[in-house]
């Protein structure tokens, strides 16, 4: 909900200052996981003390001390597990606004202090009865919703604290008299020098004084192909040595660091994204004001009618008027709609192999306005393939294949894990070469069954080959190229028929991402880019009033993931960039993508018509709980009154639970047809507003 800045609630944080509606809201910013954990609790005692309370209220109503019982169970949940929405009811009351607390705390207390005051003086409203039922069952429904929230929170901080863990937590320090000494990263200055051994990540940003080695940027850059690093190149942290031995002259250590920016992007990311408001805020502001009016002016109207014209109880009467209309207009429904509906939506989606981690970004996934994929391991597969084997004459393309792999067996290179992968695959018999020696940038050569292999690596446009030589003649060739997913393309035609555009962003050579692109039917691309340019590029589209999802797959992604309105990351994927991402791929398949949006559309329309359901249903109600029907019934339908509430409660929630249940089968039935006719329910084909 929005929030002014006249709020005496607020906290700064990395230059920025974030004001909130109540201190609980606060503490979940600040600290998510360890509010995680005390609501977890809370909502494990609000959910085992409601059970009873409703069995006892419609499964055993007429055993001995009923209302007793129900007092003592209902008084942990109201004022323990609830405490954070009569916090946040009397914070959006201080600031003369409206929200979800204060809804939900005006009619779990009013349902509860006038069930205390009919149990404790059963005779003092004739006929009454008690609503502890409804007190907690508001809410221990809004608090499984807000535990929801939390866990994304915290699961945003723990990507970003993954990020780090990468990171070794010792260098190798070379003295001034030249000795090796193994040295804490926190004792590495500007200025020192260390040494990186083949395999080593790179923990500091700096340049390279002596030795060549080919680095793998993935973790930074995204992409799989190493970079040949050699005297006077900059390295960056969070970067691998892969084959050589390097003695880097140290730049940037620490907090300066590449490895350690990209961690506090992450953070400022999650901290900065803006959160589906609840649909529910809406209409509060409202909503609430009208229920307290309409509820006073019924309580006066019959108190002020029966003291003039009749010797009824006027004060009692007009008890019930009031607690009639509130209890009637009580959140219940209004707290089922969206819960319910993200259950079904949730095991719907798993069932397609989507995983839905946070349901907050379902209203933004179905506004969306354009889809920017990362290309390595997302649009393609994460190492090339092996396209073809072509044979000098002297050998044949197996024994080519075999005498290679026997050589790059020994190498972590991508194109050498392709070459033994093809080897395996094909179910040739991979030997252990000896006197292996790799050149970075160059090949790898050793002996194998008696001859001496070398295998050189040259780059081709949009593909990588080798050269295999045997006992110095040319044996032969090997092309390796970056396939496309099986479903990229399906994917990117999905999203056109659904009038969504489609963009690429990759750390790769502009060649090679045009090849890609041209494949796949995408035409803005934007390649040769580093991770804070990525989130700058899906920054660039939201200023232009667009609704951004990203998709993607390694560290590398996981401020752009953080940063879109919505992050899709790959299953397959960096353990980082699935705890940045809201929508999970577990199979890897990008037609999960139009789907997820499909889903998306359809969970938002369903939750919207509950809501506007319950409101409607409960607002119609409101003047019969006010005593519309009195100059029909008489004024015994007074007594009645509480019970109607109650049972009109039961059918609005009810209403809701049976709708929310056909969410499944229309997404099932109708998912092919929005995707061909372009249509998505609950899409939103407005402009996001910019400043």
């Amino acid at each position: 909900m929005y929030v002014p800045e006249s709020s005496s609630l607020h906290l700064e944080r990395d230059n920025h200052v974030f004001y909130f509606c109540s201190k609980g809201c606060m503490d979940k910013f600040s600290a998510p996981t360890q509010e995680a954990g005390k609501l977890k609790v809370k909502l494990a005692v609000a959910w085992i003390l409601s059970i009873p309370v409703i069995l006892l209220q419609y499964a055993f109503p007429y055993i001995p001390y009923r209302e007793y019982v129900q007092l003592v169970l209902s008084v942990p949940v109201l004022f323990y597990s609830g405490s954070s929405f009569f916090q946040g009811a009397y914070q959006t009351i201080r600031m003369h606004t409206g929200n979800m607390d204060l809804l939900v705390a005006l009619g779990a207390a009013t349902a509860f202090f006038f069930s205390l005051f009919v149990t404790l003086d059963p005779h003092g409203i004739p006929g009454a009865s008690v609503y502890f039922d409804a007190s907690v069952f508001i809410v221990t429904l809004i608090l499984t919703g807000g535990y929801i929230e939390s866990v994304t929170k915290a699961r945003a901080n723990s990507a970003a604290s993954k990020l780090k863990k990468l990171m070794p937590e010792k260098a190798n320090l070379i003295s001034d008299n030249g000795e090796i000494i193994e040295t804490s990263l926190n004792d590495i200055s500007p200025g020192n020098r260390i040494m990186c051994k083949p395999g080593d990540i790179i923990p500091v940003d700096g340049r390279v004084l002596e030795g060549r080695s080919e680095i793998d940027q993935s973790l930074i850059t995204g992409e799989q192909m190493p970079v040949l690093k050699g005297a006077g190149d900059h390295v960056d942290s969070g970067t691998t040595n892969l084959n050589g031995i390097l003695k880097i002259q140290v730049e940037r250590v620490g907090s300066e660091s590449t490895i350690n920016q990209v961690y506090q992007l992450i953070q400022l990311a999650a901290q900065g994204r803006v959160k589906m408001q609840r649909i529910a805020d809406v209409f509060s502001s409202a909503f609430i004001p009208i229920v307290i009016v309409a509820a006073l002016a019924a309580g006066a109207f019959w108190f002020s009618y029966l003291s003039i014209y009749s010797h009824q109880p006027a004060f009692e009467y007009a008890i019930l008027a009031f607690v009639s209309v509130v209890v009637i207009a009580c959140p219940c429904a209004i707290g089922l709609a969206a819960p319910i509906t993200l259950l079904i939506a949730s095991s719907a989606s798993s069932e397609k192999g989507v995983l839905l981690k946070n349901s907050n970004s379902l209203e933004r996934l179905s506004k969306t306005s354009i889809v920017l994929f990362d290309k390595t391991g997302t649009l393609t597969f994460p190492d090339p393939v092996i396209e073809t084997v072509s044979s000098a004459g002297m050998y044949s393309t197996d024994e080519i294949l075999t005498y290679a792999a026997s050589i790059e067996s020994n190498s972590n290179h991508p194109i050498a894990r392709s070459i033994v992968k093809e080897a395996v695959g094909r179910g040739l018999k991979i030997g252990q070469g000896s006197d292996i020696i790799e050149t970075p940038g160059a090949g790898i050569s050793g002996n194998f069954n008696g001859k001496t292999v070398q295998v050189s690596r040259a780059e081709g446009h949009g593909s990588s080959m080798v050269s295999v030589t045997i006992n110095n003649v040319n044996a032969g060739s090997i092309s390796l190229s970056y396939k496309t997913r099986d479903t990229a393309a399906e994917a990117i035609k999905s999203l056109k028929s659904m009038q969504i555009k489609s963009a690429m962003i990759t750390g790769d050579s502009r060649g090679e991402a045009g090849r890609i692109g041209s494949i796949l039917g995408i035409d803005d691309i934007h390649a040769e880019v580093i991770p804070q340019d990525k989130a700058e590029i899906v920054k660039s589209y939201q200023a232009q009033g667009l609704y951004v999802a990203f998709v993607g797959d390694g560290i590398n992604d996981s401020i752009a993931l953080e940063t879109a309105d919505v992050g899709i990351a790959m299953g397959s994927g960096l353990d980082v960039a699935r705890e940045s991402g809201d929508i999970i791929l577990l199979n890897d398949d990008l037609s999960g993508v139009p789907f997820s949006i499909v889903l998306g559309g359809a969970t938002i329309a369903k939750i919207r018509q509950n809501i506007w359901w319950a409101i409607g249903y409960n607002s119609a109600l409101i003047p019969v709980a006010g005593g519309i029907l009195v100059p029909l019934f008489g004024l015994s339908i007074f007594s009645l009154l509480p019970i109607l509430a109650a049972l009109a409660m039961g059918l609005s929630s009810s209403s809701v639970v049976l709708n929310s249940l056909r969410l499944r089968r229309r997404i099932s039935r109708s998912a092919i047809k929005y995707l061909q006719a372009g249509g998505i329910p609950g899409r939103s084909t407005e402009p996001k507003a910019v400043a």
